[in-house]
């Protein structure tokens, strides 16, 4: 068995209660084995599972707990989700300036580890962040690069964020109609690969979605959702913006 795939993956489809008795045992091998890798994963696993549940002092501390084992074990490979996990907490406690430079400090990490999709990753979080601060024209810089990276390589996982995040910028930019069909896309894309939001990004389509339908009314709003549930995400690109 592998326990960092099988419990991200119970994770991705929102398993909570699997995710928690997995970790809880595997931080019991890990530390009888003498395995750090394993006893980092577990940890943040469970900070996730705390996020998710909105705790967030609670991920922090799991979080450090995963870092801490880490930078004594010695390997900086296992420095990285324990570090993006504490980026992610900072950015939705909203201490937008520190999350910004936690993610800027793990885009250097990842990419000294050769870590493309990683970086990836954490550019699209540092975009929300810009996007938060106010900086719209980085952030929309930010998403579009993004976009074009996983679509040209193919990362299917990451499909959806790209979905969430053009869902987000719409609303900020007032055009909640879009924002309304871009939900949907994204609901669609998660429900295709059998997964859910991870919790920063669940948080901000929850926000968005509030936004349209309060913006739009809740029949204008299924209207645009229904639109965005039958369009495929790359043809949701090609769209002009209204």
């Amino acid at each position: 068995m592998d326990f960092s795939t099988d419990v991200r993956s119970a994770f991705r489809r929102g398993e909570t209660d699997a995710v928690v008795r997995m970790s809880e045992a595997e931080i019991e091998r890990a530390q009888a084995a003498g395995d750090p890798a394993g006893e980092v994963e577990a940890r943040y696993s469970l900070a996730r599972v705390a996020i998710r549940g909105g705790d967030l002092p609670g991920g922090e501390a799991r979080a450090r707990e995963a870092l801490e084992v880490a930078l004594r074990s010695g390997e900086r490979s296992l420095e990285e989700r324990p570090r993006h996990v504490l980026a992610g907490v900072a950015r939705m406690s909203g201490d937008l300036a520190r999350a910004r430079d936690l993610y800027r400090e793990s885009i250097a990490l990842n990419e000294a580890l050769d870590q493309p999709m990683t970086v990836n990753s954490e550019y699209h979080n540092l975009a929300f962040c810009e996007l938060g601060m106010g900086n719209l024209d980085v952030a929309r810089q930010l998403f579009a690069e993004g976009r074009e990276r996983v679509f040209r390589n193919d990362w299917a996982d990451f499909v959806p964020y790209v979905c969430v995040a053009d869902a987000v910028l719409a609303s900020v930019e007032g055009d909640h109609s879009r924002a309304a069909r871009m939900v949907g896309v994204t609901d669609a894309a998660f429900a295709s690969l059998g997964q859910v939001p991870d919790p920063d990004d669940a948080a901000d389509l929850a926000k968005t979605r509030a936004a349209a339908i309060e913006a739009l009314g809740p029949a204008a709003f299924g209207e645009e959702y229904a639109r965005g549930q039958a369009i495929d995400p790359r043809a949701a690109f090609t769209e002009d913006r209204r």
